[in-house]
């Protein structure tokens, strides 16, 4: 592919703290992987959840409509399928029920294949004083990094 799709989910990373990551596949329409490869999607408000069973699904994903389909185009606000292993699935819904923590998307891309994939992190919300925290020590190697730059 001429061009790298990567759509990062910006916010994850101050809002929470990333216990274990995988990547899965999405089922996805014939229009919304067109509109994926223009770029047009965002992941920043969204989140994945278990349906029905042992099926995870994420919710909140936009994807634009394809400029160039016809009546055939494909809901942006719909619930996608997540692909992963059986195991990875009973793995994260025992962990999403018994310590409450959520799976947040963190970054989207299309492999070498061209396929869509979703990166996903089991994650714990921060506290404020995290956030602060995570705020100070960016800040502090930000400085650093500075004081060092100046010395070279």
């Amino acid at each position: 592919m001429q061009n790298k799709i990567n759509i990062l989910n910006r916010k994850a990373k101050f809002e929470y703290e990333f216990i274990d990551r995988y990547t899965a596949g999405i089922k996805l329409a014939g229009t919304e992987i067109k509109a994926i490869r223009e770029g047009k999607a965002s992941i920043a408000e969204s989140f994945c959840e278990f349906h029905n069973g042992s099926e995870l699904f994420v919710i909140n994903m936009h994807i634009e409509e394809y400029s160039h389909a016809t009546y055939f185009n494909h809901n942006p606000k719909s619930e996608r399928k997540l692909l992963l292993n059986k195991k990875e699935l009973k793995k994260l819904e025992k962990e999403v029920k018994n310590s409450g923590l959520t799976i947040i998307p963190t970054r989207l891309f299309i492999n070498d294949r061209g396929l869509a994939k979703l990166d996903i992190a089991l994650a714990k919300g921060k506290k404020m004083y995290d956030k602060r925290e995570t705020i100070k020590d960016r800040d502090n190697k930000r400085n650093l990094d500075r004081i060092k730059k100046a010395f070279r």
